[in-house]
């Protein structure tokens, strides 16, 4: 198949969210594209609905591969299952996301991102940098810590991430769907100051494997926002929810009780999660 060619994308402020599922959900699926770097089946897609299109990326749970670690359900519905949770903390830090039909069978369908421009260097005027590495030994102003990092003959950089609130957010949310796999590559500038994250098919598994490179803010109290956002998924994660109901459909019953469970330890604790020390506490490759 051949690679994609970049079909024009409307932004998520042309079209109301419940529109956006609507044409995700029901629309004409027609792949244009394969995404090769990726794993698993990616395929970049246009999806028509009523006089709307949109472009969107299909993962179909035919072109999954098995997990040892995950014998339970498919990647797909995790996905879908992490787009739940993410519009219940009110912060919409995923991109639409549905489970439906398509020409490859059932899989999951997102609307797609456009990242904005990166800035690279002091006369541009795209997006700052998320992650880098330094040589110093303390993190810069505006930069935490994430961890040493080797480079090559012997030689080892620290790796950064930006004192950045959209990605306080975000390290908050994958502490709460236990992300397994929280790259860089993973982590979406938007036009507007957006911030999405994307592939959340490795979460929700009942043990502590969180991975991420977000550990910047590891041991510290929680914003008052997010002591917020918790305290408000708590409940809505109390058995018969409206919220539970749907989650009921794409991950297990046991799955639910860990999370309702690191969300209560979240609660406890009012700090960021600390690596388990049982799990690599960094994906690989971190990119």
């Amino acid at each position: 198949m051949p690679a994609p060619e970049r079909v024009p994308s409307r932004s998520l402020t042309d079209t109301e969210p419940v529109t956006v599922l609507t044409v995700l959900a029901e629309g004409r699926l027609t792949v244009r594209g394969q995404i090769r770097r990726a794993s698993n089946a990616v395929l970049y897609c246009t999806v028509a609905h009523e006089g709307e299109e949109v472009t969107c990326v299909y993962k179909p749970v035919a072109g999954e591969q098995p997990l040892w670690d995950f014998p339970d359900g498919t990647l797909a519905q995790r996905e879908v299952a992490a787009y739940e949770i993410s519009e219940a903390t009110g912060w919409g830090l995923i991109p639409p996301t549905v489970l439906r039909d398509g020409p490859y069978g059932e899989g999951m369908c997102q609307l797609w991102i456009e990242a904005a421009p990166r800035d690279d260097g002091p006369d541009e005027a795209g997006e700052p940098p998320l992650l880098a590495l330094v040589e110093d030994e303390e993190p810069g102003e505006g930069w935490k810590a994430v961890a040493l990092a080797q480079t090559g003959e012997g030689r080892t950089a620290l790796l950064v991430h930006a004192d950045d609130p959209r990605l306080r957010r975000l390290a908050v949310l994958d502490a709460v769907i236990n992300n397994g796999d929280r790259k860089g590559g993973h982590l979406l500038p938007a036009p507007g100051g957006r911030l999405y994250g994307i592939d959340h098919g490795v979460t929700f598994n009942t043990d502590d494997k969180l991975r991420t490179l977000l550990w910047g803010w590891a041991g510290e109290p929680l914003t008052a926002e997010a002591v917020a956002v918790v305290d408000r998924l708590g409940a809505e994660l109390a058995p018969g929810t409206s919220l539970v109901t749907r989650l009921g459909e794409l991950i297990t019953v046991v799955e639910i009780e860990a999370l309702r469970g690191r969300v209560e330890a979240l609660k406890a604790s009012g700090r960021h999660p600390e690596p388990s020390g049982e799990w690599p506490s960094i994906p690989w490759p971190p990119v």
